[in-house]
């Protein structure tokens, strides 16, 4: 397959320069000829956006050394403290008394936009100031528009607000009435040209004229931890509906379950359904306070369908849709039956993982709704009932974040809970698959602006499933015009008639469907498994394949120099195969071969009949050729043991090697013209600086600047090698992972790139030796077990799809953009996660919900064509209370990272730790201003946001962010590729590690698993007052742990567990705990290997001493501690506070 047509999107071709960014839309660029908008676009609300730099004052944030914090307040380092101290000469603050709050109802309130950020006037240092990434498009001058963060947004408008006083008794409308079809432009690209500092344009009246207000909104319910009782009655409406489109009997099949959407068109149906209520949307959900939330937005842009050729040629060209083209939703993927539970993990997880799947259903949910109940459709009744209650939620109520010290929940944090009526919460995809920074979609792009959170989506599309239904089907349903899969929140106008939720369109019925052959019955098509489970996954029919699918094929490549030899890795490497290749996946075609290199390439023939394995060398590496390309690859069945036989004496080949030389690249050359005709997947392992052929690099790190506070240097790759070779693999269907085990640079920046635009896999073993470091030779055999036994797909696709109105425009993880919207995955693994960035291009104030689905196309290792489908659905609210009180503290900082890291390869890494700065400055003061009722001094943070400057400081300490820390520059990259490409759960153990008390485990609240008794203690807070000489703390990290050891520990636990008499007595390099048989050990080896059971990679064990030298490295986790480079938490919020009040 040729990549001339990927180019363009991917930054090769012409003269073009590669950018190490986020990929770019091509669609957003340009504008359609000829059209008239007669609109106000709003520009995307962006947290990476640079700001013009901050007015020059002492103590500039975070360019150098943390500044001390001016003497407001009383904060000293002491005993532990149960509240903080009050700056003196203020008053304490207290936070009013809230009643007893019911789960979900959120005031709405809102204020005009934020003040102008003044410099403060004082003559003592201040706290750190944001630097470079001001929102402010001049510095010089004080402003008067609000600070806009550009997520996805434009500058608050400034004028008069309006106010929503009291709610109405507004009628209820069903769904979206068919706007007129206009083609505008989509928002645009989020790439190195949308992180560019672009001022605002100046305030004009003009520009900042006032909006109408908006009908007023009825409510609806914000998530929380309850649902209230439904309201099954009929719809109150006030004053004339209407016409429908066509008349509409009275009666709907089924009875319960009403359309999404305008009615449809064309002629009556037999079994006709009822008419829809019609009239201004719910979507509030909350009674307005006496503050309005501002202006809203006309409709927003469309853009051009984007047809793939690749799907539509595997499904069949879909008929022309309606003149309404849209950006967002687009042809997709395909079905079968086999078990038809729905998915979920049935052992108990890590806390951290744990709380991210509590929504999720765990057997197929029964579809039938009673009459008269509420549906995807009926959504207005329903929240109107949830919408009684008027008492503030859990999730707004107010925090003072200064007074209240211990935040931290003791158990993990949970996603939030959409607010859905029960029937749709039930079905709702979970979120350890699907997960959105806010859980209340905003009407309005500019609703969105002015709340200044991020708007995105993070998913974890492969991920193992206990229990997955899977149906197989010669016809899989879809919608005709956007071609998004039927799910559970379509609806059925008929028994022989379907709306799709994303675009709207009536689908016909194929007669298959009609028959469920779960009850085997026929005629209820709404019982479908398709449409009873937000995640399924179809056995897809010949269409759907471009070729016969391909056989698993692994070639692995490996670095036999004098540096590798000496490390050890290849006894690892080779006994680990052996021990696990009769579970490689695949079937009788899987496809196997091997190639080493130093100096030269080497090739191996393993042809059957052959009495052993044949060495081929080519010394000429700058023309590499196959010298057998028929015999290089071979069936691993047949000549399994002339595998076996390489791979026992393979260590033994090179063991006196004195060749220092490497030529990856010519060796990566060699490997993509031999898997180039089959695809497959490319395993290399590296362990010094190519320094020979094409692709040779120098080093480029100063380990001198490791610890400097300025900005650091060489996070982007050293050249386009890479990234172009990764390029041509991804059009042969080829992925590359990249195992680097080194104690010295090896440019992790440039050779990420192969692993990155493949979608493959990086690993990375710093200081890896096989007798010094006998902890990470443990995390790389359990590495490898994995790897080589996990489930993996081949020649994959993925395509996420949205409601109309909605637009993706930036994706991050490990992929290539083949399309706008379509991500090539010549593999893909069960721990790949990827994370879009989204913008509303339509108002949605005809809609009551929006729907989001990705769709992943890919061939199994048996040579199966398989389409799996993830579909979530989320309410749309209209007021800023709402959007707070549905904002998902964890999807958001992951988003942000991932943002965040692309601003550092970009830009600059001072841009980004001040762009995340302001990410919390903007929430916090769009919140103080423009939900809070009543203004009170404090840095004042609506509870479910409560963790998110915690959040913000432990990035800006995190090995990828930090500055004035020595750090590796491979370990930096590692660790900014990890957060790009690590589903959430995972990533958000490297962020904020969890720390336990583990000298004092106990049998309750334990979890029993297996026979086993699993302690739960409770998590602590990350800081040094919390630890004790007399006890004994695990900290997990995600990758690693860190067992600390109190000088004065109790002895008992130091015999009982480690089996030493005393602190001083424990071993300097001890990475895993005695099996002794007393109950501490076996408390405290069960819950250690409970947390490890949890994800998929091996986090590796240190025991440390309170004297010990890896105690500097436990010590930096402790984030709210302050360090020479970097504030306290406490510190941090201060800093915060002082930004806002300006």
């Amino acid at each position: 397959m040729s990549t001339a047509g990927f180019n363009s999107q991917n930054g090769t071709g012409t003269g073009q320069t590669y950018v190490n960014g986020p990929s770019q839309n091509p669609i957003g660029l340009q504008q359609l000829p000829g059209v008239s908008y007669g609109i106000t676009h709003q520009p995307i609300y962006n947290p990476m956006q640079s700001k013009a730099p901050a007015p020059p004052g002492p103590g500039l944030y975070p360019s150098g050394p943390y500044q001390p914090i001016p003497p407001t307040s009383s904060y000293q380092p002491g005993p532990p403290l149960t509240s903080y101290p009050v700056p003196s000469g203020q008053a304490l603050l207290t936070r009013p008394p809230m009643g007893g709050p019911p789960p979900h109802t959120p005031p709405q309130s809102a204020s005009p936009s934020p003040g102008p950020r003044m410099p403060p006037a004082q003559a003592t240092p201040p706290p750190p100031i944001v630097s470079s990434s001001s929102y402010y498009p001049n510095p010089q001058q004080p402003q008067t528009v609000a600070p806009t963060w550009m997520y996805n947004t434009a500058p608050p408008l400034i004028g008069p607000s309006t106010s929503l006083t009291t709610p109405s008794n507004c009628p209820k409308g069903n769904h979206v009435t068919p706007a007129a079809s206009t083609a505008t432009l989509p928002p645009p690209p989020l790439s190195s040209a949308v992180y560019s500092s672009v001022p605002p344009p100046p305030p004009s009246s003009a520009l900042y004229s006032s909006v109408p207000p908006p009908p007023p909104q009825c409510a609806t319910q914000p998530a929380g931890t309850s649902m209230p009782t439904i309201s099954n009655q009929g719809f109150t409406q006030k004053g004339p509906a209407p016409p429908p489109m066509n008349p509409i009997a009275p009666h709907a099949y089924p009875p319960n379950r009403a359309p999404y959407g305008p009615p449809p068109t064309g002629p009556q149906p037999t079994m006709k359904p009822t008419l829809p209520p019609t009239g201004p949307p719910m979507a509030s959900a909350t009674p307005p306070p006496p503050k309005a939330d501002g202006t809203v937005a006309g409709n927003g842009p469309q853009a051009p369908n984007n047809y793939n050729h690749v799907e539509n040629k595997m499904a069949g060209m879909s008929p022309p849709g309606p003149p309404g083209q849209h950006f967002g939703h687009y042809p997709s993927l395909p079905p079968g039956y086999h078990n038809t539970a729905a998915p979920h993990n049935s052992s108990p997880m890590h806390p951290a993982m744990q709380a991210t799947t509590q929504p999720y259903s765990h057997a197929p949910q029964p579809y039938q709704q009673s009459p008269g109940g509420p549906g995807p459709a009926q959504l207005s009744p329903s929240m109107a009932a949830m919408s009684l209650q008027s008492s503030t939620p859990e999730a707004l109520r107010v925090v003072n974040l200064l007074q209240e010290r211990n935040l931290l929940p003791p158990t993990p944090v949970s996603a939030p809970t959409p607010c859905l009526p029960q029937d749709l919460q039930k079905i709702n995809c979970s979120p350890e698959v699907f997960r959105c920074t806010l859980t209340s979609i905003p009407q309005t792009q500019s609703l969105l602006n002015k709340a200044k959170l991020p708007l995105g989506l993070l998913l974890h599309p492969f991920k193992d499933l206990s229990q997955l239904p899977v149906v197989t089907s010669s016809t899989i349903v879809r919608c005709r015009s956007c071609r998004t899969y039927i799910n559970p929140f379509v609806s059925f106008l008929d028994q022989r008639r379907w709306k799709c939720n994303l675009c709207y369109r009536v689908n016909d019925v194929p007669e298959e469907f009609m028959y469920n052959p779960v009850s085997r019955s026929y005629g209820e098509p709404h019982k479908r498994p398709e449409v009873q489970n937000a995640t399924m996954e179809f056995i897809a029919p010949s269409e759907y394949m471009l070729r016969p699918p391909q056989p698993a094929v692994y070639l692995f490549v490996i670095d036999v120099s004098h540096n590798a030899v000496e490390t050890g890795y290849l006894d690892v490497f080779c006994q680990s195969l052996l021990d696990n290749i009769n579970s490689l996946p695949g079937d009788s075609r899987t496809k196997i071969g091997f190639i080493t290199f130093d100096s030269t390439i080497h090739f191996y023939n393993l042809q059957e009949g052959l009495s052993q394995p044949q060495m081929l060398i080519v010394s000429d590496i700058e023309d590499i050729f196959l010298p057998t390309p028929d015999s290089l690859l071979v069936n691993l069945n047949e000549c399994k043991e002339l595998v076996q036989d390489l791979l026992r004496s393979l260590p033994g080949l090179f063991q006196k090697t004195m060749e220092t030389q490497s030529a990856l690249g010519s060796a990566l050359q060699a490997a993509f013209k031999l898997l180039s005709p089959t695809g497959g997947r490319m395993s290399v392992f590296q362990t010094q600086l190519p320094n020979l052929g094409a692709g040779a690099l120098q080093s480029r790190e100063d380990p001198n600047q490791r610890a400097s506070a300025k900005d650091i240097q060489h996070l982007a790759p050293a050249t386009d090698f890479y990234k172009k070779l990764a390029l041509d693999c991804s059009g042969q269907q080829v992925a590359v992972d990249l195992f680097l085990l080194s104690s010295q640079y090896c440019d992790l920046a440039s050779l990420g790139c192969i692993s990155r635009y493949s979608s493959g896999s990086i690993y990375y073993y710093p200081s890896y030796h096989h007798q010094h470091n006998p902890a990470q030779v443990e995390c790389f055999q359990k590495d490898l077990k994995r790897y080589f036994t996990r489930k993996i797909g081949f020649e994959a696709v993925m395509r996420i799809r949205c409601t109309k109105g909605l637009s993706i425009y930036t994706f991050h993880g490990n992929f290539f953009v083949r399309s706008t919207d379509l991500l090539s995955l010549p593999n893909v693994n069960p721990d790949a996660g990827f994370a879009v960035q989204m913008a509303i291009d339509e108002n949605l104030d005809n809609m009551q919900v929006v729907s989001f689905q990705a769709a992943l196309l890919y061939t199994s290792s048996k040579g199966e064509r398989r389409i799996r489908v993830h579909t979530l659905c989320l309410p749309v609210v209209s007021s800023l209370a709402d959007i707070f009180a549905g904002a998902d503290v964890q999807a958001i900082t992951g988003l942000l990272a991932c943002m965040a890291v692309d601003r550092s390869v970009t830009a600059s890494l001072s841009d980004a730790r001040d762009a995340l700065t302001n990410a919390a400055i903007d929430s916090l003061s769009s919140y103080r201003q423009s939900v809070l009722t009543i203004q009170q001094p404090g840095l004042l943070s609506p509870a479910c946001l409560r963790l998110f400057p915690l959040y913000i400081l432990a990035l800006l300490k995190q090995k990828s962010f930090r500055t004035g820390t020595s750090t590796r520059l491979d370990d930096r990259v590692f660790t900014m590729c990890q957060l790009k490409y690590q589903p959430l759960a995972y990533a958000m153990l490297m962020i904020h590690p969890s720390l336990y008390r583990v000298d004092d485990l106990t049998d309750e609240g334990a979890l029993n698993i297996n026979e086993r008794t699993i302690p739960q203690p409770r998590l602590l807070q990350l800081s040094v007052e919390k630890l004790s000489r007399e006890g004994a703390f695990l900290m997990d990290a995600g990758t690693e742990m860190y067992l600390w050891i109190g000088r004065n520990c109790n002895p008992n636990f130091l015999n009982q567990v480690l089996g030493v008499p005393n602190s001083s007595a424990v071993p300097d390099n001890l990475f895993s705990l005695p099996e002794l048989d007393t109950a501490e050990s076996q408390r405290t080896r069960a819950f250690i290997g409970w947390l490890r059971d949890q994800r998929p990679f091996f986090p590796s064990l240190h025991v440390i001493r309170d004297d010990s030298q890896r105690k500097v490295c436990f010590m930096q986790n402790m984030i709210e501690d302050r360090t020479e480079s970097a504030l306290s938490y406490y510190e941090f919020l201060l800093h915060l506070q002082q930004q806002i009040s300006k």
